[in-house]
Formats: C-alpha cells, sequence, structure tokens
C-alpha cells in the first residue's frame, strides 16, 4: 500500500531534477566556422563553469540555422549573414541583433595557381580571373553564410558561375570543412572564412591566394530567440549567455582564442 505514494515521491523529485536540468541548458543555432575552427571547445567550458548552464551547439550552415531558429529548434542564434539576421529580427524571431565578433574570407588555392590570382587584393578581379580561365572552383552551395557571401561576391563581378554548374563550378552543398577537403581533392579554388582554414587540418599544398579585401569582411552577431514566437525558450538562460558573450569577459575570451600563434576572431560587441 505504501508503494504508490513513494513511487509518487520519488517520480516528483526525478520530474524536478529534470526541470533543474532544462533549466541550465540552452540550445545555440550557428554557423558552422565557429565550430569548425574549434572556437566552441575553448569558448564554452569556461562559460559553462563560471555558470552551470550547459550549451549545445547545432553547427549547421547560417541559412539552415536561421531556419531552425524560426522552427522554435534553438534558443541563441550565433551566425554571419547581417542582412538574413536582421530580417529574422525584424519578422519577431529574434529580440535583439547584436554584433559579436569578426574576421574575414580568403580564397584559397593549390601552389600551382592555375588561374594566377596568387597575391591578388581584388577579390572581383580574382573571381573573374579564374571564371575567365575556367579553373576549378569549389562551392559550398548550400545557403550558409559563406555561400551568401560568395553569391554576393560574383554577383559584384558581373559574374554568374552556376551557369557553368558541374563544369568548373562545383557545387558541394556541404559544410565548410567537407568542402575544403572536396575542393583539395579535385585541384579547386575555395572560398573559406580565415578561421577555419587556419585550423584545418588537411591543408596539404595549398595557400591562402587572395585576401586583403575590404568586401570579404566577416562579421557575426548573436540573437536570442524571442518568446513571443518561441515559447518553450529558455529565456534566462539564453540572455546569460548573450550577456556574456558581449561582456568584457566574453569578449576577452573571444579574442584569447588562438590556433598556431594566430587570432581567430576579433570582437567587437558594442559597449554594455
Amino acid at each position: 500500500m505504501l508503494r504508490h505514494p513513494l513511487r509518487a515521491t520519488v517520480m516528483a523529485v526525478l520530474l524536478a531534477g529534470s526541470a533543474v536540468a532544462q533549466d541550465q541548458s540552452i540550445i545555440v543555432q550557428s554557423t558552422t566556422s565557429t565550430a569548425n575552427s574549434g572556437l566552441y571547445d575553448y569558448l564554452l567550458p569556461i562559460f559553462q563553469g563560471k555558470t552551470g548552464i550547459q550549451v549545445n551547439v547545432v553547427a549547421v550552415g547560417t541559412g539552415q540555422a536561421i531556419k531552425n531558429a524560426e522552427n522554435c529548434d534553438g534558443d541563441v542564434l550565433l551566425v554571419h549573414a547581417k542582412a538574413a539576421e536582421e530580417k529574422f529580427v525584424a519578422a519577431g524571431f529574434g529580440t535583439m541583433r547584436t554584433d559579436l565578433m569578426y574576421n574575414d574570407f580568403v580564397i584559397v588555392g593549390p601552389a600551382t595557381d592555375p588561374a594566377g590570382v596568387n597575391g591578388m587584393r581584388d577579390v572581383q578581379g580574382a573571381l573573374g580571373k579564374i571564371a575567365d580561365q575556367g579553373a576549378l572552383f569549389a562551392s559550398r552551395g548550400d545557403d550558409s553564410g559563406t555561400h551568401k557571401k560568395e553569391v554576393a561576391l560574383w554577383k559584384d563581378a558581373g559574374l554568374d558561375p552556376t551557369s557553368a554548374s558541374g563544369d568548373w563550378y562545383r557545387e558541394t552543398g556541404s559544410g565548410m570543412g567537407a568542402t575544403l577537403n572536396a575542393g583539395i581533392g579535385m585541384g579547386a579554388y575555395v572560398m573559406t572564412d580565415r578561421a577555419t582554414w587556419i585550423n584545418f587540418g588537411n591543408k596539404q599544398d595549398y595557400v591562402i591566394q587572395v585576401q586583403g579585401d575590404e568586401d570579404i569582411f566577416n562579421q557575426y552577431g548573436v540573437i536570442p530567440v524571442n518568446p513571443a514566437k518561441c515559447p518553450a525558450v529558455n529565456v534566462d538562460a539564453a540572455k546569460s549567455f548573450t550577456d556574456w558573450l558581449i561582456s568584457d569577459e566574453g569578449q576577452g575570451v573571444i579574442a584569447a582564442y588562438q590556433v598556431d600563434d594566430q587570432q581567430l576572431f576579433f570582437p567587437n560587441a558594442p559597449d554594455t
């Protein structure tokens, strides 16, 4: 006769413990570059040790990350396509977008440099030479932040590389690391964010061929998901994470992350 009350008590304790655990975790819908660069492996243990909040990262292309957040499959959005981020907030899915950090994009290619673009700072000019030579170019083709930027650069150069899709222009539909591996395997040029390239382990004879153009600036933003659209959002934990990232402490942690003595991200959150 005492079993049922005891069982109910045990279940109540377990459920309470589960609720506490849930309150102490969030999902971040994120671009792949922040994961591929190793930034989260460095940063998240520091945040969790300070707050006890577990951060679970879903690393996909920016376009998919935004769709996931719009489907309420996350508490925080951290990506790098400012126009799309601002549209996300304007539609009511995010509470506020804040600049977080930046680096830049680069075009990498084989040391043989078949299009002759090595050392160029004019990214549109470099893309024009690649197209003129019909040199292989591997694109992510996945609506990621990197792909969105690449498409915009081709357009600025007055070119539509998709007319050569399957010929010299190869769309992988994959993340950055997979596209780099595929591009290197076929001897193609690839546009990548610098942080992923620095941390990438399969460079072979590839080097940065094109860099330094202000048009390949790469800004990251952070946005808490709006509970008015997604009632299940863990508002307090999401705010704690976002506030920490843009705080002096969080910005300092981002700045301190290095690979091979190179800083991968440069914090630029506005003063809080």
